[in-house]
């Protein structure tokens, strides 16, 4: 083997490698969801692949099955109390509403302040930028307290467009970074060619410069959603009786034990959604990644 393919074979390998060690997790994860409540608590041994799968978790979990129907719902006794605690149809419509709303709501705010942070110069811009990024080291539980206060004096508390506003707040600056720095890509010399066509500076906005930056646009909506779809804090403060899948999740952690077979099957299920959206988006998605990573 010459020295080239044995360095590419090596890459290969150390690739693989470490692909490996971050879906192991998740493959575990799904493997948990699927296992009956002997194999995930046997005490003998580690249960991998000798069981008799069931989809009873995903049967109680995602389509709201009764846990005293199961032919284990009595072998072990621990978990949450009533026959619709394990039901997660409402957490996952909950988690749809808010992570749609809150990704459009992010992004289309965003684009507008980014094109408008590149491309008209102003006076303080620099400084501006610069709040805005200490905007997202600000951590959330250190306004958590004030802001449960504001938004039950709103009326904003345990209601859906409370937690989206919430959701889109956090996400605006990383989104309004993002973009700029794709509208920085595009040459102004773009916009100015478009302007003496006759184009208003939103018709530039919208017709010429936006179809350019579709790649950047769907990753950045892809970030949006995957931090609204897994946040936890707010959602938890903000709301009683609304439950997103993270909170819905920390329901099934009781005094008396935890449903493992349960949250691994919620939790599996609650990564489908960000992976279709992925899939949707990927060929802007995978450009998007990549533009301006090479400069002239």
């Amino acid at each position: 083997m010459t020295t080239g393919k044995l360095k590419t074979a090596s890459r290969y390998i150390v690739s693989i490698l470490i692909v490996g060690v971050f879906i192991f997790p998740i493959a575990w994860f799904a493997l948990t969801s699927i296992k009956p409540i002997s194999a995930v608590f046997n005490k003998d041994r580690v249960v991998v692949f000798d069981f008799e799968p069931t989809f009873e978790n995903y049967r109680v979990t995602v389509l709201g099955g009764r846990k005293s129907d199961t032919s284990s719902s009595s072998s072990i006794g621990m978990g949450t109390s009533g026959e619709g605690a394990y039901d997660g149809r409402g957490s996952i419509v909950s988690s749809l509403i808010i992570a749609i709303s809150s990704t459009f709501l992010a992004t289309s705010i965003s684009l507008l302040a980014a094109y408008a942070l590149s491309r008209l110069a102003f006076r303080g811009s620099q400084g501006y930028m610069h709040w805005i990024l200490s905007q997202r080291f600000l951590p959330p539980i250190a306004i958590i307290i004030p802001l449960v206060f504001i938004f039950r004096d709103l009326g904003l508390r345990d209601t859906h467009f409370g937690i989206i506003i919430a959701h889109t707040l956090i996400n605006i600056p990383i989104a309004l970074l993002i973009l700029k720095s794709f509208f920085d890509d595009v040459p102004i010399e773009v916009d100015q060619a478009a302007m003496i066509d006759g184009a208003t500076r939103f018709q530039c906005f919208y017709l010429v410069v936006l179809p350019m930056i579709k790649g950047g646009i769907a990753a950045t909506a892809v970030l949006c959603f995957i931090f609204s779809w897994t946040e936890f804090l707010l959602s938890l403060f903000l709301t009683n009786s609304i439950r997103t899948v993270p909170v819905k999740i920390t329901t099934f952690v009781t005094s008396t034990g935890s449903e493992w077979g349960y949250i691994s099957a919620l939790g599996t299920a609650a990564i489908i959604p960000g992976f279709i959206f992925i899939l949707l988006v990927q060929n802007h998605l995978v450009r998007g990644l990549t533009m301006g990573a090479i400069k002239d």
